[in-house]
C-alpha cells in the first residue's frame, strides 16, 4: 500500500514495512490483483529509491504476476513511456537479468544479455 502513496514514502519506510509484511506472512496481491511494482510501475513518476527497494527484496518472477487486468508490471511501466520510466526499465532489466550473470563470472552470457536489454530498449 506504501506504494501507492509512493510521492511521501521513503526506501526506509518501504523497506520496514516489507519487513513487517512477511513477519505477518501478508500477501504479496492487493485487491486489484496488483504487486507493488505494478503499483509503483503505473504511477506518472515512478520513484527510482523506491524500485531499488523492491528489486532487492523480491524476485525477478514477480515480473510475471498478472493483475486482475492481465496486466503485468512492466506492461504499466512501457504504457507509460517517458524518459524515467525508461530508466526504470533499463535498471529493472540490468538489475535482473545481467547484473546476476556478472557475479556468477559468466562474462560472455551477460555481455550477451546486456546486448539484448539494449536492443529491447532501442539503445543501439
Amino acid at each position: 500500500k506504501m506504494c501507492y502513496d509512493h510521492s511521501s514514502t521513503t526506501a526506509q519506510d518501504l523497506c520496514q514495512c516489507i519487513e513487517d509484511q512477511q513477519e505477518m506472512a501478508s500477501s504479496l496481491v492487493d485487491e486489484f490483483g496488483m504487486t507493488p511494482f505494478h503499483v509503483l510501475f503505473s504511477t506518472a513518476e515512478p520513484s527510482e529509491d523506491l524500485l531499488k527497494v523492491l528489486v532487492g527484496k523480491y524476485s525477478y518472477r514477480i515480473l510475471d504476476y498478472e493483475d486482475f487486468n492481465g496486466k503485468r508490471p512492466l506492461d504499466y511501466l512501457v504504457t507509460n513511456s517517458t524518459e524515467t520510466t525508461s530508466s526504470l526499465l533499463q535498471k529493472t532489466l540490468q538489475s535482473w537479468t545481467v547484473d546476476p550473470l556478472g557475479r556468477w563470472g559468466a562474462t560472455s552470457w551477460m555481455e550477451a544479455m546486456q546486448r539484448k536489454v539494449q536492443a529491447i530498449l532501442g539503445e543501439d
